[in-house]
């Protein structure tokens, strides 16, 4: 599996913004094409939504990967975290993803292999299973003092500064909240 990079996901985000149209949304109009060559796909899309060929480019190399069974969708990713032994935790994952997409409509899920970012301008948040019966959210809170629930995120994830580990539903209480807010109005 290839990891998309942070300048996909920007001209992602661009093109959405520009356009008005989900990269779900585009990748279902190329897939309804059928082209047999990449170059078909890129012209069409350049003549008919006027794009230009980076971002004809970018839906076409998606669309193909997608086709030929590519890269798991988000779902995917976070159905194959939450498998297992781990099942258990989805239940924590989705009270805390509902409670983080109460802060804002402009929160981007990005699921990964082993865990989902969770970002606004930046990364500000990221849920992870850690074992079987532990979930661990990880929060960029630079220059905030470790304190109860909270602590340094120590060797936990590089791209936090802290880290609440999460054991059941009791745990996600107003300090998590708090903590989640101030995280996103960082972000």
């Amino acid at each position: 599996m290839t990891e998309i990079t942070a300048a996909e996901q920007s001209q992602w985000r661009n093109l959405e913004q520009s356009s008005g149209k989900s990269q779900a949304e585009w990748l279902e109009l190329a897939a309804k094409q059928n082209f047999a060559k990449h170059s078909e796909l890129v012209n069409w899309l350049k003549s008919d939504f006027g794009l230009g060929h980076g971002n004809a480019n970018l839906i076409a190399h998606r669309a193909k990967q997608v086709a030929a069974g590519g890269e798991p969708t988000a779902e995917d990713l976070v159905s194959a975290q939450y498998s297992g032994a781990k099942a258990g935790l989805k239940p924590l994952y989705d009270v805390l993803i509902s409670y983080i997409q109460s802060l804002g409509s402009d929160i981007e899920l990005s699921p990964k292999k082993a865990y989902v970012s969770v970002r606004r301008n930046k990364q500000f948040a990221l849920l992870q299973p850690s074992t079987a019966t532990r979930l661990d959210l990880g929060l960029n809170l630079k220059g905030v003092e470790p304190t109860g629930k909270l602590e340094a995120s120590g060797s936990f994830n590089a791209m936090c500064s802290h880290r609440i580990r999460i054991t059941s539903a009791a745990d996600i209480d107003d300090s998590v909240k708090h903590y989640l807010a101030e995280a996103y109005n960082r972000g």
